[in-house]
């Protein structure tokens, strides 16, 4: 895999394929990470879905927790057609033990170098060539005078469908992103998912995923970023779009019945047990009376 200098300029982006508003403005990096290990069935997607997006200010940062299967080939592969891309984007691969999933995510937000973060995991794609071309574009047109690094939404968040292993379409998901979204927002549950969730990752380096949860950590770090942003008085910015197509057997769906008890004492960390009591009773009645 050639070697990339962490330091290294960002290729210029092609004009011609970027709107007016992204010639004119501060057009932010995204640090697209994916962690893998073993993820020969699935990576090739969202390899794929990274290398095809129209904006080219994108950094993708592979943490590998080395892989014994075709993972690596893969991603050298990646690696060399993106050299001879017209306008290649950056590529970083971590390839080293973690202790799992969460801490080979708290490795990529100290190592990414974009403005965003955004969680990417093997099987899980953009749900078009031009998603983080729009989402920029669309936040662009908030405010022609919001055009600062310095004013950009602490979150931009959207909404997410699910596929199956061969990345088919099955339903749109379940929960819906709120038209506003504030960290009470999730006494509801986990209203957006973390890979519609993109993060300014300067706010992310202060809060990293919390090891002691295994199956739910993205649920705490997530209501953490919401809280930080409130006390700071950054907003959080509703693209309206879907973002993700995510991969429905992912960690937290094999091991339901042991991410929903992290769940249950993550939101009575955060917003108390008589209403995480309260709010379970009625998830209850809503699976089986609205179902």
């Amino acid at each position: 895999m050639p070697e990339v200098d962490p330091a290294s300029p960002v290729p210029p982006s092609n004009a011609a394929a970027q709107s007016s508003l992204l010639d004119e403005y501060f057009q932010p990096k995204f640090t697209v990470v994916t962690v893998t290990f073993n993820a020969e069935k699935t990576l090739e997607r969202t390899i794929q879905s990274v290398a095809a997006q129209t904006y080219r200010n994108i950094e993708h940062l592979i943490v590998d927790g080395l892989s014994t299967d075709g993972t690596l080939s893969l991603i050298q592969e990646y690696a060399e057609e993106n050299s001879v891309h017209t306008n290649p984007h950056e590529i970083k691969l971590i390839r080293e033990v973690d202790n799992g999933l969460y801490d080979a995510m708290n490795k990529a937000i100290d190592n990414a170098t974009g403005d965003y973060l955004v969680f990417l995991n093997a099987g899980d794609k953009f749900h078009a060539n031009d998603t983080i071309e729009r989402v920029v574009n669309d936040t662009l047109s908030l405010d022609r005078s919001d055009g600062e690094q310095a004013m950009w939404p602490a979150v931009l968040y959207g909404e997410t469908d699910l596929v199956d292993d061969d990345g088919n379409f099955l339903r749109h998901r379940r929960l819906q992103a709120p038209a506003q979204l504030r960290w009470t927002s999730f006494k509801q549950g986990m209203l957006v998912c973390h890979q519609s969730f993109y993060v300014q990752t300067e706010l992310a380096q202060r809060q990293h995923y919390d090891l002691r949860y295994r199956f739910s950590g993205d649920f705490d770090w997530c209501i953490r970023i919401m809280k930080d942003a409130y006390s700071q008085g950054l907003r959080m910015h509703n693209t309206h779009m879907v973002l993700t197509d995510y991969l429905s057997e992912g960690m937290t769906t094999r091991n339901r019945r042991k991410s929903l008890l992290e769940r249950f004492r993550i939101m009575t960390r955060h917003y108390g047990c008589l209403t995480t009591v309260c709010q379970h009773l009625w998830f209850v009645w809503r699976a089986v009376v609205l179902r």
